[in-house]
């Protein structure tokens, strides 16, 4: 029993790896047995697709994604026009709240999604393959650098489950086609691959009339967006042909999309959006260009997949630069439109309750109610995501000298953030987490571990690492270094949050953790204030407990979950860290009445603190009694100064079987604070909360994983937590 209290001491002190230094004690009598996950990306079950984490997080969480085909970067334009132009199509794409997928192939791999490196080197390629559909397996297979054409790209959105895909303008029959029998693998890749196109039509270097028919043929919806039916022609609005159909708006285009898609059609969608008139080249000037390179091209015997970026370059060069302008634009203008369509058509399906995907494999996730504030607000979650490394060396005599020694490696999840993230998520209270990632293969082994959460709000930084944090341990389990990379945290912005003011403002509870920085702290503070919204605030450790309290974002604190020392901390910054010593160990009924010394200035204006003590568990401590519900939801209470503590109880540690495994420590202090807050959303009287809380905490100290599968909804009620802890605490006043 003694042992299982010390160690569940030090769990709930603070339940992450990086924390070790001040739990090596305890590593010495808990069993590591983490659970190993391969870091690699989101893949197909060949291993083929590699998929960017934005892009695996936004599909994963049935947000619009709209997928940008490659080629336009390594055959449409001359570098740098085409390296700016797929940066500024992304950018449109990101501003209209939609996440883009640049499609490449690098190193053996289709790339949904690539990072800012990687479209740099794409730009620059001078050795890139244009790959249609035929040329996948041979690009794939030699692991050579190629940029995807429509009918590559449209292979690839189809299974990443991307339902639309923006490109400047797709293929076709080419002039004299009848004869050449020359027709692009574009048609035929609508007419089997169900993905809804946006471009500017067919390139006006083809025979217009002739693809129409060919796309007639098979099977393709063809719309024009707009007014009219009048089909474009690429660098100019109107070919002098007809669409069969038109579609006015991005609603009605995404309704014709998912209608298309509900009726499992195999075919694609073709929407073709004119250029706008004021943006158009001038339509003689473009096809007396044309006719002189086709005859150039014919004179020069270029064939094949050759001739389309020779009569691009060429008349970019007779139109003395104005059809690479009108190129460039009208991508621009493709992607403001596409992105809109992919937003209505994801908003419309989660409406009707389906997953964004092609196959129309409905994926039904519901969330039961969270109670005790208004319909349409969540809890949110704003902290680190971290993945923890344990090295154990299994030899005696450790020297530092280079050698190599026999031992183990083990990975976990974590990040207090992360971790509380998680546990909310299991229990069913579907929170917005908001954190940051880098474009690295820790990244996505993070969040294909992270699936059963919400990650629409983790941002993806590709000039830095994923938080990681790695403890070597010699065979005592005593920690001889750690070694943290922790810098992504400091890039979880003000402005990087204030992209989710709307979700923080309407949230019922929000919670931080300290890893973040304190300037952001200060802005959630601000605007939870303004707005009456509870705030949850986890010290993380000593030194980080007191970023809040060198201003007065402190007080707008409502809950704050510290150990003694943290809450020393907190204490020593509002009164002179000469006044606590830090040293200082105690009984534990001088760790009480510390306690309630400490507590009674922060509880001027903080309602509760929820006080972890270790073998001898926690004290609530309250400006209120102890049975009135703890806050949750909007308060129409103004700020105003307490007089101090009114109540202290104090929970012991609960059911606790003896016989009981202990596993890992990890997480299990995260968790204490995720069953508490789940609680309180759930109207849960104060009592059931905290020892919710304990109770959830006990589970995670008997798993390897910081966040134990085995939490749900349905083992966490008010029925199983007063089986589980049926005494009653102590009132201390």
């Amino acid at each position: 029993m003694a042992l299982l209290h010390q160690t569940f001491y030090n769990g709930v002190q603070r339940g992450c790896l990086h924390s070790l230094a001040s739990q090596r004690a305890m590593l010495k009598l808990t069993h590591h047995s983490w659970r190993c996950l391969a870091t690699t990306s989101k893949t197909n079950k060949n291993g083929y697709l590699k998929i960017l984490p934005s892009v695996a997080s936004a599909l994963a969480n049935n947000q619009p994604v709209v997928a940008l085909e490659s080629t336009i970067i390594t055959h449409g334009m001359p570098y740098p026009h085409n390296l700016r132009t797929a940066q500024d199509v992304e950018r449109i794409v990101q501003d209209n709240g939609v996440t883009p997928a640049t499609v490449g192939l690098l190193n053996g791999s289709i790339h949904v999604g690539l990072s800012e490196e990687e479209l740099g080197a794409m730009a620059t390629s001078q050795n890139a393959v244009k790959s249609s559909r035929r040329d996948l397996s041979w690009v794939l297979s030699k692991r050579l650098t190629g940029g995807t054409t429509v009918s590559a790209t449209m292979v690839a959105a189809h299974k990443a489950d991307i339902p639309v895909f923006v490109t400047g303008g797709i293929g076709g029959v080419h002039r004299d086609g009848e004869n050449s029998l020359d027709v692009s693998a574009d048609l035929t890749e609508l007419g089997r691959t169900p993905v809804a196109v946006v471009s500017a039509g067919v390139k006006s270097i083809l025979d217009i009339p002739k693809t129409l028919e060919f796309l007639e043929t098979q099977g393709v919806t063809v719309a024009t967006f707009g007014p009219n039916k009048d089909f474009p022609a690429f660098f100019t609005p109107n070919s002098g042909v007809q669409s069969p159909i038109n579609v006015t708006d991005v609603k009605e285009a995404a309704e014709l999309i998912d209608c298309s898609l509900s009726l499992g059609l195999q075919s694609g969608i073709l929407i073709a959006v004119p250029i706008p008139q004021s943006l158009a080249a001038d339509g003689d000037l473009i096809e007396g260009a044309i006719q002189q390179a086709l005859s150039e091209a014919k004179n020069q015997g270029i064939t094949g997949k050759e001739v389309t970026p020779f009569i691009l370059q060429r008349v970019n060069e007779l139109t003395q630069g104005k059809s690479l302008q009108a190129n460039e634009a009208l991508i621009r203008n493709n992607a403001l439109i596409g992105s809109q369509i992919a937003k209505e058509l994801a908003d419309l399906r989660r409406c009707k309750g389906q997953s964004s995907n092609q196959n129309n494999n409905c994926n039904n996730r519901t969330f039961p109610e969270v109670k005790g504030h208004e319909p349409g607000g969540r809890p949110v979650v704003i902290g680190a995501s971290i993945v923890d490394l344990l090295a154990s060396v299994n030899q005696d005599n450790i020297m530092h000298t280079g050698r190599t020694y026999q031992g183990s490696l083990q990975v976990a999840y974590g990040g207090v953030g992360r971790n509380i993230a998680d546990c909310l998520s299991r229990l069913g209270s579907r929170p917005l987490f908001i954190s940051a990632v880098g474009n690295d293969e820790h990244a996505q082994a993070l969040l294909t571990y992270c699936k059963n959460m919400d990650q629409s709000a983790i941002s993806t930084l590709s000039d830095y690492n994923t938080g990681t944090y790695c403890a070597v341990l010699d065979n005592e389990g005593e920690l001889l270094f750690g070694i943290g990379d922790m810098d992504i945290n400091d890039q979880i912005t003000p402005q990087m949050v204030s992209t989710w003011e709307s979700s923080i403002v309407q949230s019922p509870l929000v919670c931080m953790d300290g890893n973040i920085p304190t300037e952001t702290i200060e802005y959630v503070c601000r605007i939870c204030k303004e707005n009456h919204v509870p705030i949850w605030y986890e010290p993380t450790c000593q030194m980080k407990a007191k970023k809040p309290f060198q201003s007065d974002a402190w007080k707008s604190l409502t809950y704050v979950s510290p150990n003694l020392n943290e809450l020393r901390m907190m204490y020593g910054s509002l009164e002179g860290e000469e006044t606590v010593n830090f040293d200082y160990e105690t009984s534990f009924t001088d760790q009480l009445r510390e306690c309630l010394q400490l507590s009674r200035i922060l509880l001027q204006h903080i309602d509760c603190l929820v006080i972890t003590l270790g073998e001898n568990g926690a004290l609530i401590v309250r400006n209120t009694e102890p049975e009135d519900k703890l806050i949750c939801g909007k308060t129409n209470q103004e700020e105003e100064e307490f007089l101090g503590m009114t109540s202290a109880v104090h929970y012991p540690i609960g059911n606790v079987d003896p016989d009981r495994k202990i596993t890992s420590v990890s997480g299990a202090g995260d968790c204490l604070s995720a069953g508490i807050i789940h609680s309180i959303l759930q109207g849960y009287d104060s009592d059931t909360c905290i020892k919710a809380g304990m109770m959830v905490a006990q589970m995670t100290l008997e798993d390897s994983q910081p966040v134990p599968a085995c939490i749900t909804a349905s083992t966490i009620t008010p029925e199983t937590v007063q089986k589980w802890a049926p005494w009653q605490p102590s009132r201390m006043m």
